[in-house]
């Protein structure tokens, strides 16, 4: 599958035109704050540019030490206020070239306390968090277009990506993904990159990357492969033929792969392992009941299976202990997974650890419910879960037109996007502990009028929050309608307006 011709640079008539949209919006979002900050008494949460992030009032504490390899997991500090400013708004341009009505693709979004990392067609920007910095930090230009993408990074800022590099040959052969990629975040240094064994089955719609400590490994249904993160070495690799395929795997504190059986049968079967990184064995296996017709692992350390019951849509979650053996069923009758839901369920860039309703904390399972439209009533809800019994404890309500979404675990917390449909209250980010019911905002913003909807979709938007900020990315760019030459804005990061130096 090809992803269409590359991007060419900016041209200086619609860097004009961003410039005076630029104004143009920052003007507007200062106009909608004074209204806000009368209405809510929060005082001005105003997105300016300037300044840089102001330190913790509310310090957590930290996470135990981590070593370069290992996959980062950060315990946020609550800014020391939650009044929302700019740091990150950055405008893909020359969408217009492509062709009409096919998007230009962007998967992929990273952060450290000094960049953040966007994926953008066949390169890398690696964009500055500061807002008096330049814009850009650094391009890795790559060999072909993104295939496949890993929400992980390294404790050191350290992370992979899948390319389909340029061949000639049929339409199918040019679209093999075969070539992985290692990077400095912060630097936008290309490490390593090395080329998939036997992976000419390998698409942008099967391809499944992920990390683990000291390894990156990478499925594809045909086969798949591991590889030592500091040098590039494969380590181990699976592409005989077998009964069994292995569709993806989950990485971060453990590795789990997924293999569904019988893949050309009318009913494959699947089962999950828990693998050593270093090797390949399993460790154990789990196998998925019959009748199973799809899955996910939307986490690996705890083991945490979506499956879809009887059903296209996952309809339970299942959880496993340290020796893949199950703890609890948890029916998602009236919640909102999102599993495989992200970009129309078009199944790009991996799909298998992605369920957008579902976040895993170490002894949590965090589920949204499904949306309501009725009046002053609660939009949807977010209910945790006891990993070990499955037994539902506190639920954190939503307001009236202002849904949440679940984003990460924080520690024993979570981090709630909630977002507002009204004219008069910000969008915003909070901290909600379950073992408390205590909500802690920790950002308030707004969005431009015009792209809000795109930005605060989940199913199409990357959302993450990094070092005390959030950032919102597209995963797929269009030309305006109206201006098909203007550049249009594809990544914004907010932090605290606290400190200003």
């Amino acid at each position: 599958m090809s992803f269409g011709p590359p991007p060419s640079a900016y041209t200086q008539s619609a860097l004009a035109a961003d410039q005076n949209r630029r104004r143009r919006r920052i003007r507007m979002l200062g106009a909608v704050a004074v209204v806000v900050a009368a209405a809510v008494g929060v005082g001005g949460w105003i997105l300016s540019s300037t300044g840089d992030e102001g330190a913790s009032a509310d310090p957590k504490p930290s996470a135990t030490a981590q070593s370069p390899d290992d996959i980062r997991e950060l315990t946020e500090k609550t800014p020391a206020s939650p009044e929302g400013r700019l740091l990150v708004e950055y405008r893909e341009g020359n969408l217009a070239k492509t062709v009409k009505g096919d998007p230009r693709y962007a998967p992929g979004t990273w952060a450290t306390d000094k960049v953040l990392a966007k994926g953008m067609a066949d390169r890398i920007e690696g964009l500055t968090t500061a807002a008096t910095g330049p814009e850009k930090a650094w391009t890795l230009r790559l060999d072909g277009h993104l295939c496949a993408t890993s929400k992980h990074i390294t404790a050191d800022g350290r992370t992979a990506v899948v390319v389909q590099p340029k061949k000639s040959g049929t339409v199918a052969q040019r679209g093999v993904c075969d070539e992985v990629v290692f990077f400095d975040v912060n630097t936008g240094k290309k490490l390593w990159q090395a080329k998939m064994p036997s992976a000419a089955s390998a698409f942008v719609t099967n391809t499944n990357l992920t990390m683990t400590k000291g390894v990156v490994a990478v499925a594809w249904g045909g086969g798949s492969v591991a590889y030592d993160m500091k040098s590039g070495k494969q380590l181990w690799n699976s592409t005989t033929v077998s009964a069994c395929e292995d569709n993806g795997f989950a990485g971060g504190r453990a590795l789990l792969v997924l293999e569904e059986c019988g893949a050309q049968s009318p009913n494959p079967t699947y089962r999950v392992e828990k693998l050593d990184p270093r090797t390949g064995k399993p460790l154990w296996t789990y196998k998925v009941a019959n009748g199973v017709e799809d899955v996910y692992l939307p986490s690996s350390d705890p083991p945490v299976l979506a499956v879809a019951a009887g059903d296209s849509s996952v309809t339970d979650l299942i959880t496993l202990d340290g020796a893949g053996k199950r703890l609890a069923t948890i029916s998602l009758t009236g919640y909102d997974p999102k599993c495989g839901e992200r970009d129309f369920g078009a199944g790009f860039f991996g799909t298998v650890e992605y369920c957008d309703g579902v976040v895993v904390g170490r002894d949590q399972v965090y589920v949204v419910s499904k949306e309501t439209t009725e009046l002053r009533q609660a939009a949807n809800w977010i209910v945790a879960f006891d990993v070990t019994t499955g037994k539902a404890g506190r639920k954190l309500d939503a307001r009236p037109s202002q849904p949440l979404t679940p984003l990460q675990a924080d520690g024993d917390a979570l981090l709630v996007f909630r977002r507002s449909y009204s004219e008069v209250e910000p969008s915003s980010v909070l901290t909600w502990d379950p073992r408390t019911g205590k909500e802690t905002p920790f950002l308030l913003f707004g969005f431009p009028a015009d792209d809000e909807g795109d930005f605060a979709d989940i199913e199409h938007s990357d959302i993450l929050v990094a070092q005390g900020r959030v950032y919102f990315a597209k995963r797929e760019l269009t030309a305006d309608d109206k201006h098909p030459t203007y550049p249009v804005d594809a990544v914004l990061g907010i932090g605290s307006a606290a400190a200003r130096h």
